[in-house]
Formats: C-alpha cells, sequence, structure tokens
C-alpha cells in the first residue's frame, strides 16, 4: 500500500448569493487522480441548505464510490449569519489524501450504463441518481414500469424534471413550465413519490407569477412616469409660450405709455399757448373798450 502525499486545493466563488445553479471547480490532481469540487449555492434536491461534493473526474467499473460530500452541508440561513462570506465571496479549501488506487482498469465509456436502485442509468447521471435514492428513499417504492427501457426513460424525465426546477424562476419560460406540470404528472402516474417536487413546481410558479407581476408594475410606473414627463414637457412649452406673448405684450403696454405720455406732454404745451392767447385777446380787447369810452 503506498501512502500518497497530501494534496491541498483552494477554490474561489464570487458573488456567491447569486449563483443559482450549480458550480464545479478546476480540476486538480491528487494522489494520481484527478479531482474537482461540486458546489450548488442554492441546494442539490434540498432547497435551503449549501450542498458541496468533492468528486473525481475519471470513473472506473468497479468503483461505484466517486463523490463524498453532503447535501445539507450548511444551511444557507448560518452562512450568511456566521460571517463564512467575504465580499460575497465564499473560499472553499479542500485536502485529498489517496492511501491507494484500488482499481485502475479501463474508464468507463460514456454510453455504458450503471445500474442504481434497479434503474439503469447512464455514469455520468449515476451519483445524481444515487443521491436522489438517498434523499428520499422511497420515491420508487410504488414504481410500476418492469422493462428497464422504460425505466430508465422515466428516470431521464425525471432527472430533466429536477433541473428544470433547479433553474431562477424568471428564467422558467411558459412553455417550460407547462411541460414541467405534464412530466410531474406522467411520473406520478407511473408510481414515483414527488410530493417534494410538486411544492417545488408551485413554489416556482408562484415566485415566476410573481416576477412577472411586479415587472408588469413596473413597466405601468416607467409609462406613467414617461406619460408625465411629455405633460410637463409640453405644459413648459405652453408656458414659454404665453410667457413670450405676455412679455410682448407688456413692452407694447411699456411703448402705448410712453406714447401717451408724450401726447400728455404735447397737449399740455398746447393747452398753456392757447390760454396765453386766450387772455392776450381779452385783454386787448378790454383795452379797446376803455379807449372808446375815453374818446367819447
Amino acid at each position: 500500500m503506498e501512502d500518497k502525499k497530501q494534496t491541498s486545493f483552494t477554490f474561489e466563488i464570487d458573488n456567491f448569493s447569486e449563483k443559482e445553479a450549480g458550480r464545479r471547480s478546476p480540476q486538480f490532481l491528487a494522489g494520481g487522480c484527478e479531482w474537482y469540487i461540486q458546489v450548488y449555492s442554492n441546494g442539490e434536491l434540498v432547497y435551503d441548505h449549501l450542498s458541496m461534493y468533492l468528486e473525481l473526474c475519471a470513473l472506473f467499473c468497479n468503483q461505484l464510490t466517486t463523490a463524498w460530500g453532503r447535501s445539507k452541508a450548511l444551511p444557507l440561513k448560518k452562512l450568511q449569519e456566521k460571517g463564512f462570506l467575504e465580499n460575497k465571496k465564499l473560499i472553499i479549501k479542500v485536502e485529498v489524501k489517496v492511501i491507494e488506487v484500488i482499481d485502475e482498469a479501463e474508464e468507463v465509456t460514456r454510453k455504458e450504463k450503471v445500474d442504481v436502485q434497479g434503474f439503469k442509468v447512464l455514469h455520468s447521471q449515476a451519483v445524481l441518481v444515487s443521491r436522489l435514492f438517498e434523499k428520499h428513499p422511497d420515491i420508487a417504492v410504488n414504481f410500476k414500469p418492469k422493462n428497464q427501457q422504460v425505466k430508465t426513460t422515466y428516470m431521464i424525465f425525471l432527472l430533466h424534471l429536477i433541473e428544470t426546477l433547479r433553474k431562477p424562476p424568471h428564467s422558467i419560460s411558459e412553455t417550460e413550465l407547462w411541460i414541467a406540470g405534464n412530466e410531474l404528472m406522467e411520473l406520478t402516474e407511473a408510481g414515483f413519490k414527488l410530493d417534494w417536487l410538486k411544492t417545488k413546481l408551485r413554489k416556482v410558479s408562484f415566485k415566476r407569477m410573481t416576477s412577472y407581476d411586479n415587472v408588469s408594475r413596473v413597466q405601468e410606473f416607467e409609462n406613467q412616469v414617461k406619460n408625465l414627463k411629455a405633460e410637463v414637457s409640453l405644459e413648459r412649452k405652453t408656458t414659454y409660450d404665453h410667457c413670450s406673448r405676455v412679455r410682448k405684450l407688456e413692452k407694447q403696454v411699456k411703448n402705448l405709455t410712453a406714447e401717451l405720455n408724450i401726447e400728455k406732454e404735447k397737449s399740455a404745451a398746447y393747452a398753456t399757448k392757447v390760454y396765453a392767447l386766450e387772455k392776450t385777446m381779452s385783454d386787448i380787447i378790454e383795452f379797446n373798450k376803455k379807449w372808446n369810452s375815453e374818446q367819447v
């Protein structure tokens, strides 16, 4: 037995809380084998926990255990509260020490299938299906079909449904949601116990509807703001035009007032001259009368 040297590997995930789907680390070498870390920020099959696994890149024919980890590694609430995130970044450090490589047989091809709880699935799907039965051991207790090909088809449908419901609700189309509902109905009729998926589907549908309602309200408010801006702009233009007309009229009134004052001044001067002439004429007439009386 060869005691391999321990290897340390660090995986950093930026904006961890914003990641909905699973994140896979770059591959690293330890004990002559290639490994990677698989992390689900919103849980895998469990939607309120951090799920984390250490997995082998190469799978061997006689080796079924190719991943180690926990679907409930840490509640998401505690992940936020305990200070595990630094500037929204999660840093995961693993130390791997391979004591002995038991089987170095040829790698199983991607098309070859393995048996997991009576279901023949692709080797690449074996880990996920194993975790599914680990989390929900009675999921296929009442499963009816016995034909192996039919069982495989139903399992593919189930994995596809789980993958669809793992997506962010706002990114799931109406068609995808409708297909998911049909798949869930067919899988349930075939005997799968999927109450937990029914709950998940209802939550996703509600969140999607709420999300679209919020978007509609935002668009409605944006349209209202746009219309108000147009009205304000029109009022400003109308007010500007009105002010221009007022200023023009004020200028005309000012000019007319100036002309009126000039005319008044002219009229006053003219009246003074007329009065002076009238007085002179009156004085002449009076003098003439007086002179005539003296002559007599």
